[in-house]
């Protein structure tokens, strides 16, 4: 009984692992050892998980069903059991079942594939815009929609993190953005190609020089979400983090008008105005 149950907990426990994606997802931060995605945060990364779900459930059925030819063969087909093998060379039904099978699969998986990537591409009527432009190694942020509220972000190095704060993801100034908004993302570039990627919301685009790429996102609850620069841009690519306060819209209305009123008085109080220090190339 002692042998079954050792055997027996730590199949469990993978078992586990698997089926608790919710609780291993923390809002918008990844955990130490964290499998599956981040607890989703729009409506395109709900949509991305619905549909990793349907291709993984595909996946494992395949997997089952050739484990299971290949033990019937190994059973049904060894030379102990069929000395005298068959000499038949073509079946058409078997022929036309693995051909036909696996273009069905590809339809059941194409169809929602083509949905998503319409729904993530299709730029919903835009409530507010905001701009994202990569620079070496640091992002800058321009609100048009709100007088123009230009700020850079970037990086806060572990000697100054306060407790709490993760290494690696701390910003001096957040992208403050209001929840339940359609927002417009434009992504460019200073200098070389950046990539502007929040897992959470289900968004990873390039920011190219010389060119403006859009995107959109809904952020559907408060909170702080957290992604990186995800195209290698240089020896300083992995200290550009991206972090996204995620407030109702009355408070990023009253975020913004203190943004204003700070930049129009040339103070820096409350909210960062002033550009901060560059990282040194």
């Amino acid at each position: 009984m002692l042998k079954t149950m050792r055997f027996l907990a730590p199949a469990a426990a993978l078992g586990g692992v698997f089926t608790a994606r919710d609780a291993l997802a923390g809002q918008g931060l990844p955990k130490p050892w964290q499998m599956w995605f981040q607890e989703p945060a729009s409506p395109v990364m709900e949509r991305i998980m619905e549909f990793h779900d349907l291709v993984f459930a595909i996946e494992v059925a395949i997997v089952l069903l050739v484990l299971g030819i290949m033990a019937y063969i190994v059973v049904r087909f060894n030379h102990k059991a069929n000395p005298a093998p068959s000499k038949n060379t073509h079946n058409t039904l078997l022929e036309v079942i693995w051909t036909v099978i696996p273009i069905i699969i590809l339809v059941v998986i194409a169809v929602p594939s083509f949905k998503l990537l319409y729904f993530a591409d299709k730029i919903e009527k835009a409530d507010m815009t905001l701009k994202v432009i990569g620079n070496q190694w640091f992002w800058s942020y321009t609100y048009p929609d709100q007088g123009d509220i230009q700020f850079d972000s970037i990086i806060v190095a572990a000697e100054d993190l306060k407790p709490g704060q993760p290494r690696l993801l701390t910003v001096d100034n957040k992208v403050v953005l209001p929840v339940d908004t359609n927002i417009r993302l434009l992504f460019t570039s200073n200098d070389v190609i950046h990539n502007w990627a929040v897992p959470a919301f289900g968004l990873k685009l390039d920011a190219s020089p010389g060119r403006i790429n859009e995107s959109w996102v809904r952020i559907t609850s408060e909170g702080d979400y957290f992604g990186m620069c995800s195209e290698l841009c240089g020896v300083n690519h992995a200290f550009m983090p991206v972090h996204v306060q995620a407030v109702s819209k009355a408070k990023f209305a009253e975020w913004a008008a203190a943004q204003k009123k700070a930049a129009a008085g040339g103070r820096n109080d409350k909210f960062k105005v002033v550009q901060a220090e560059k990282p040194a190339r």
